[in-house]
C-alpha cells in the first residue's frame, strides 16, 4: 500500500511540474506577442532589463561581494548576533551551526532575512489588503482588514521558505564559476509553523471570475531602484491561478506569534516549496487578472540565464531544488579519537526527503544517516551520523539527499549567470586535531 501511495505521489508531482512548465511557456509566448502585461514596466524597459540580465549576452555578471563583518544590516529590525547570522548587505544569513538543537522549526529570532530594500514597520490596526483587477466578476476592488481575514477558516501549515539564491557562493567556491547576487552559503532558509487563511477563500470572497488566469501580490516595502536609477516599483510577482487556488496561504502568525516585522508583519504570502520570492512579505494588494501578468521578478530576475539555458532564459522559477547542510561551521575543529555526533538537515521542493547519505572521507565511502523526522511535503528532515576520526588534519564531509520524487543531489549544478538553485553535494571542510 505504501509503495502504491508513493507511485501515485510521484505521478501527481510529475503532472504538476509538467502543468506548471507548460503554463509558463504559454505565458511567455503571450507576453512576447504583446498579449500580456508587464505591470509597472514598459515593454521597452522590460526588453532592456531582459538584455541586461543575459538575454542579449551583454556584460559579464559582477563578482560576488564579500560578506560584511558587522552584526547589523540596513533596514533590518531584529538583532543579528554574530553567532547566529552572517550579514550580507541588506540581508542576514542564518549560520547553520546555530540551528543545532533548536528543534524542527527555526526560531523566529534565528530565521534568515531577505530584503530587497528595508523592513517596513507597519501597524496591524492600520493595515488592509486590497484585491482588485479585471479578473473579478464585478470589477470593483474588495478590501479586507486583518480582523476580516481572521473570520475565514484558519489554516496552520509547517513549511520552509528558501531564497532561490541559497547556495549561490558555492558556484564560485566549489565550481569555479562567476555569478552575480548575494553570496549566500546554505543559510538562506528557515522552516516555521505558519498560521493564516487560504488565498483561495479570500479570492472567492472578493468575486473571482472564471476568466481570471493570474494573481499578483505586491508588497508594502519601498520601491526597488536599480543602481542605474531605474525604479522597478514595489516587489511583486505573479502566480498562476491554479497555484493560488491550491495551497497558497495569507499568513499572519509564525511559530505561534504574530509575524515579526522582518518576516512580513502584518500579513505575508506563503507559497509552499516554491522559491522564496513567491512568498511575498508585507502584502498590501493582490491584482487578479484575466490575462497573464509579468513583472521584473519573473522576467529578468528568478529565471535561468547562461550558455546552458535557452537564449531567452528558462521559464520563471517555481519549485525549489534538493539540498543538504551540516549543522556545523565550515573549518570547524574536531578532536581525533573521539566519537562525534554530527547533525544536519535536508530538504526539497518536490517532496519529502526519504534518504540522506553521508561521507566523512571526501566521497570515497558513503553510509546512510539516521533520519529524525518523517519525510513531509514542504518540509525538511533532521538527521545525524556518528564519526570517530582517527587521523588529524583536514577532512571533507559530504551529505547527499534523495527526495520522494526520486531526485538525488548531483555532484555539480549546471551554471546560470545569477546563481540560482544550487543543488550539488556540498563539500564541507573540517579540521581534526
Amino acid at each position: 500500500m505504501l509503495y502504491g501511495r508513493t507511485v501515485l505521489l510521484r505521478e501527481r508531482q510529475a503532472a504538476l511540474r509538467t502543468s506548471e512548465s507548460a503554463y509558463d511557456r504559454r505565458r511567455l509566448r503571450q507576453w512576447l506577442a504583446g498579449e500580456a502585461r508587464a505591470d509597472g514596466v514598459s515593454r521597452r524597459d522590460m526588453l532592456r532589463l531582459l538584455a541586461a540580465a543575459g538575454l542579449a549576452g551583454a556584460a559579464a555578471p559582477a563578482a560576488l561581494a564579500a560578506p560584511a563583518a558587522a552584526a547589523t544590516a540596513p533596514g533590518i529590525v531584529k538583532p543579528l548576533p554574530d553567532e547566529w547570522f552572517t550579514v550580507r548587505g541588506t540581508n542576514a544569513e542564518t549560520r547553520f551551526a546555530a540551528l543545532a538543537g533548536t528543534g524542527y522549526h527555526t526560531p523566529n529570532d534565528r530565521f534568515f532575512v531577505r530584503n530587497h530594500t528595508t523592513t517596513p514597520v507597519l501597524t496591524a490596526a492600520d493595515w488592509s489588503l486590497t484585491v482588485w483587477g479585471d479578473g473579478l466578476r464585478n470589477g470593483r476592488p474588495a478590501e479586507f482588514s486583518l480582523d476580516d481575514l481572521k473570520q475565514f477558516p484558519a489554516v496552520s501549515h509547517s513549511a520552509f521558505v528558501e531564497c532561490a539564491g541559497n547556495g549561490r557562493s558555492l558556484f564560485t567556491s566549489q565550481q569555479g564559476q562567476t555569478v552575480s547576487g548575494t553570496a549566500w552559503t546554505l543559510g538562506a532558509i528557515g522552516a516555521a509553523r505558519w498560521r493564516g487563511v487560504r488565498l483561495a477563500d479570500v479570492l472567492r470572497r472578493a468575486g473571482l471570475d472564471r476568466r481570471a488566469v493570474d494573481v499578483m501580490p505586491r508588497g508594502l516595502d519601498a520601491p526597488y531602484v536599480l543602481a542605474d536609477g531605474t525604479d522597478l516599483g514595489r516587489v511583486r510577482r505573479p502566480l498562476p491561478l491554479s497555484k493560488a487556488l491550491d495551497d497558497v496561504l495569507l499568513v499572519h502568525e509564525m511559530n505561534g506569534e504574530p509575524l515579526p516585522p522582518d518576516h512580513g508583519h502584518p500579513v505575508r504570502v506563503l507559497v509552499p516549496s516554491w522559491i522564496g520570492i513567491a512568498s511575498l512579505k508585507w502584502v498590501g494588494d493582490i491584482e487578479v487578472s484575466a490575462q497573464p501578468l509579468y513583472s521584473p521578478w519573473n522576467t529578468d530576475f528568478y529565471r535561468l540565464f547562461g550558455d546552458a539555458h535557452p537564449a531567452g532564459g528558462s521559464a520563471p522559477l517555481t519549485r525549489q531544488t534538493v539540498k543538504s547542510a551540516w549543522e556545523l561551521d565550515r573549518e570547524a575543529t574536531l578532536t581525533a579519537g573521539t566519537t562525534h555526533r554530527l547533525t544536519g538537515r535536508s530538504w526539497s521542493g518536490a517532496g519529502g526527503v526519504v534518504r540522506v547519505e553521508v561521507s566523512t572521507d571526501g566521497g570515497t565511502t558513503w553510509g546512510e544517516a539516521h533520519l529524525h523526522d518523517t519525510p513531509r511535503r514542504d518540509g525538511w528532515v533532521r538527521w545525524s551520523t556518528r564519526w570517530r576520526p582517527a587521523a588529524t588534519g583536514p577532512h571533507t564531509l559530504l551529505a547527499r539527499a534523495t527526495d520522494s520524487a526520486g531526485r538525488t543531489q548531483p555532484d555539480a549544478t549546471v551554471a546560470n549567470t545569477q546563481g540560482y538553485l544550487f543543488d550539488a553535494v556540498v563539500r564541507h571542510p573540517v579540521r581534526v586535531e
